[in-house]
């Protein structure tokens, strides 16, 4: 019989082993406390032809039935209440014929659990509420070994009763943290009721070397966090609790509790106020509590404004807190900090001397726009942070070196070099009139099909950025990679939309059309995409707006780039960010989105098949974050005969008058077609406008305007990307592991560049496939060239079940998860010998 009820099943056996001296089988039941009285009718019906008789102080009329009335048929004789004893039992003959059947509970569970182990099946009994429930029952059953001992029972009997999948102490203990995080303590009441509470507690004081005289979960988290911001001991107990505790802070179903619960101890322990005399540099490797970080960062921010702290110690600080527990909530401010440091640094070695006007634009695009890319990385992390306190004597440094040290000393030296020329052309940098004729028309007449991506005020520097990304991206499973050459060409005068966007196209002349700011090339209106298609189509081409393509397949952007031997897609989030005077302060977020975006455009015509991809801008723009104060503006006006179209930066009409505020082109000499003329206000300075924004501004001559990219990105698809992780390796300094904890640094053998890409590990000490110490997560981002600043420092703590294995090899394992699955490949690895000293022992 295969009846899930251990009752029924050993009371079925009775009548299943074969029939006593007559023939038949007579099963004698004590039920005293007649808890089966209910059920007797369903239990004789489950066996199946056995009849019922029930005891009621009719002892002869039983046996008359039993040997005489139906000597052949199987009976259950129950009998509840008290038993006489001797004599006065008028069964008594029966039951030595027949035997006595007991219900014991505790043994019947303890048998249908399978249990082998006679202290393992004492449990039963010890805790009779737990087993009452046939639910709770199965879901123990379903863990068990037969071979379980009584410990494991009832760790299995905690799993059951708090749901978690695994019984060790590690888990149970998880789910306590987890619920004393949100104030639940059903699982303490679970263990209480059940009577398991006491070997909980034994276990954890077992274990981890808690024990309170009244232990409870509040003191044990307390416990735990002062031990962790401590150190923790070196013996087995305290190399456990350390092994457990950095699980339960990395695991994704815990962490979130580990932190509220630090918050909570935090408080408790007045950890903040025992931080205020610690030096930041001690407390690097500490990340126990959240104020930690905040003593770091808030003595960071006073060093770097203070210039007592070094950038390359803000780079070492940031890279060692990098894989920290608080980090992520900190990131902006790390960053904010470490690019106000390497700022700062740069602007104090700034020379803004040029010999030409073309080693201007070169020493631009090579070094200089540098400076302009950390003071967008800056303002924009110091404004994504919610702490915004510690960076407040940065935020000024920051805006005054960037304004009085950088723009405005570049600004005049340029201007130099703009008002020396005759032309607005360059000799070795190409212009941006030439852009179709030098990048485009030369692949499409090789029957290459070309898309050419225009996005709206695409800075050098951002694009810079944009090429590195493309660099180093590399599709894991088609192992598709780009490659990405960044080019600075010479953006047209003045530097605004309307004349960029029509410098790019095929044209033979260019103009104004003399309707607001508009143009038109060869006699052609050259505003919106619809005109500029126009102007495309008789080169086999056309155009679109990138937001046109969101909802393309790949297939479907593959027949639609193939109807044409190129196409201009136009994409604009920068412009359309800072030319609003609303949310002009939000142009670097904007340009962190515009990387994004352009990445995945990218990605999205290499599926296509397109052969070449030029990524450009229609011009540049000058920005600062804090309100221009009166001398950045200009106190003259424009005077002339007709002034046509003015901006902050430009100003257009006819028979304009010089004056020494601007620099005043003729249309010949910026290559334009119609008798319109220029003015440029010099250096930095805006002209007075209503309702308009002056933090961000473009149509100007300076750098940041008329610098303008050219990425030209090509892409492998047959594997051969030459994009690889950084290389890394174990600096072991002794064959043998004597203590419970190793400490090894681990080398970045080469900084991280456009085609070596950044990697992520995980450490740990093996035995086999057995885990020996706790996991530790390490980056490698470094992309520093000194040697030095690329150790990553590993600490591992040795569980308890190493000190088993002494005088055994193991191994220092350096794992990287495989991309799109849930597996680890080894990436390196040093044997080391465990040498347990005696003095473990004490």
């Amino acid at each position: 019989m295969s009846n899930s009820d251990p009752l029924i099943r050993s009371l079925a056996s009775r009548f299943e082993h074969g029939p006593n001296a007559d023939g038949r089988h007579v099963a004698i039941w004590h039920d005293p406390a007649g808890d089966y009285a209910d059920r007797l009718d369903a239990i004789a019906a489950e066996i199946g032809n056995v009849k019922v008789i029930r005891v009621d102080g009719d002892e002869f009329a039983v046996k008359h039935r039993l040997l005489v009335e139906e000597r052949t048929q199987p009976f259950i004789v129950y009998r509840k209440g008290e038993v006489p004893p001797g004599l006065g039992n008028w069964l008594l003959d029966l039951e030595y014929a027949y035997g006595v059947f007991t219900a014991d509970k505790a043994a019947l569970v303890g048998e249908d659990l399978g249990l082998e182990d006679p202290a393992a099946r004492s449990v039963v009994g010890e805790h009779p509420e737990f087993f009452n429930a046939a639910d709770r029952r199965e879901r123990l059953k379903k863990r068990l070994a037969n071979d379980d001992n009584r410990t494991l029972v009832l760790a299995k009997m905690c799993a059951v009763l708090l749901r978690t999948e695994q019984h060790s102490l590690s888990e149970l203990t998880r789910e306590l943290l987890v619920e004393a995080a949100r104030g639940d303590e059903s699982g303490l009441k679970q263990l209480t009721d059940y009577g398991l509470l006491e070997f909980y507690w034994t276990g954890v004081e077992t274990t981890y070397g808690y024990a309170g005289a009244e232990p409870t979960i509040d003191d044990f988290i307390l416990w735990v966090f002062r031990s962790a911001h401590e150190g923790f001991p070196g013996d087995t107990s305290g190399r456990n609790i350390q092994i457990d505790y950095s699980r339960w802070r990395d695991s994704k179903s815990s962490g979130p509790a580990m932190a509220e619960l630090a918050g909570k101890a935090e408080d408790s322990l007045q950890v903040a106020a025992g931080l205020e005399t610690r030096s930041w540099e001690e407390l690097l490797d500490d990340d126990t509590f959240e104020s930690i970080d905040r003593k770091i960062l808030s003595d960071l921010a006073a060093g770097v404004a203070g210039k007592t702290i070094s950038a390359r110690e803000v780079v070492e600080a940031d890279r060692r807190r990098h894989s920290t527990f608080w980090y992520s909530g900190y990131e902006p401010l790390y960053t904010a900090i470490r690019s106000a440091s390497e700022l700062l640094a740069a602007i104090d070695a700034f020379d803004p001397a040029m010999a030409s006007f073309d080693d201007g634009l070169q020493k631009y695009a090579s070094g200089w726009s540098k400076i302009d890319a950390l003071y967008r990385h800056f303002v924009h992390a110091a404004r994504s942070t919610e702490h915004t306190k510690p960076l407040e004597p940065l935020v000024e440094q920051v805006e005054n070196f960037y304004s009085n040290k950088y723009v405005g000393p570049l600004a005049t030296a340029w201007q130099a070099q703009v008002d020396s020329i005759g032309e607005w052309k360059a000799t070795t940098v190409p212009s941006q009139q030439a852009f179709f004729t030098h990048y485009v028309a030369p692949l499409v007449a090789k029957g290459k099909r070309v898309v050419v991506i225009v996005s709206d005020a695409l800075r050098y520097e951002v694009a810079d950025e944009l090429a590195m990304r493309l660099r180093r991206y590399k599709d894991s499973r088609s192992k598709v990679g780009f490659e990405a050459s960044i080019d600075a060409i010479l953006g047209v005068l003045p530097s605004y939309t309307q004349l960029g966007m029509a410098a790019l196209l095929p044209h033979t002349t260019i103009g104004f059309t003399g309707v607001k700011a508009l143009t038109e090339v060869d006699g052609k209106k050259a505003d919106g995409t619809a005109n500029r298609s126009k102007i495309l189509q008789p080169h086999g081409g056309m155009a679109i707006q990138a937001e046109d393509l969101a909802g393309y397949t790949v297939k479907e952007l593959r027949s639609l780039t193939q109807q044409q031997q190129f196409m201009y897609v136009y994409h604009n989030r920068i412009d359309a960010t800072g030319d609003k005077i609303g949310t002009e302060r939000q142009v670097f977020n904007a340009a962190a989105s515009s990387v994004d975006e352009l990445v995945k455009l990218t990605k999205q015509f290499a599926s296509a098949d397109v052969g070449a991809i030029f990524i450009t801008a229609d011009h540049g723009f000058l920005f600062q974050d804090r309100e221009l104060d009166p001398a950045g503006y200009l106190s003259a006006e424009p005077q002339g005969d007709e002034i046509h179209d003015r901006d902050r930066r430009r100003v257009i009409g006819r028979g304009l008058k010089a004056d020494s505020a601007f620099r005043h082109f003729t249309p010949e000499q910026l290559g334009l077609s119609s008798d319109y003329e220029v003015l440029i206000p010099k250096g930095t300075k805006r002209l007075k406008l209503q309702g308009s924004g002056a933090r961000y501004v473009h149509g100007g001559a300076t750098l940041q305007e008329i610098v303008v990219p050219v990425i030209s990105v090509t892409y492998t698809d047959s594997g051969k990307s030459t994009v690889r992780p950084v290389n890394i390796a174990i600096q072991q300094k002794s064959p043998n592991i004597s203590t419970g904890v190793l400490a090894v640094d681990i080398h970045q053998s080469e900084p991280v560049t456009d085609k070596v890409q950044g990697r992520q590990v995980r450490a740990g000490i093996y035995l086999g496939d057995e885990l020996l110490s706790n996991h530790v997560l390490l980056k490698f981002t470094s992309e520093s060239d000194d040697p030095r600043e690329r150790f990553v420092p590993a600490r591992m703590a040795l569980r308890s079940e190493a000190d088993a294995h002494n005088n055994e090899d193991v191994e220092l394992r350096l794992e990287e998860q495989i991309p799109n699955t849930t597996q680890w490949r080894i990436v390196a690895k040093a044997v080391y010998k465990l040498k347990r000293s005696f003095q473990m022992d004490f």
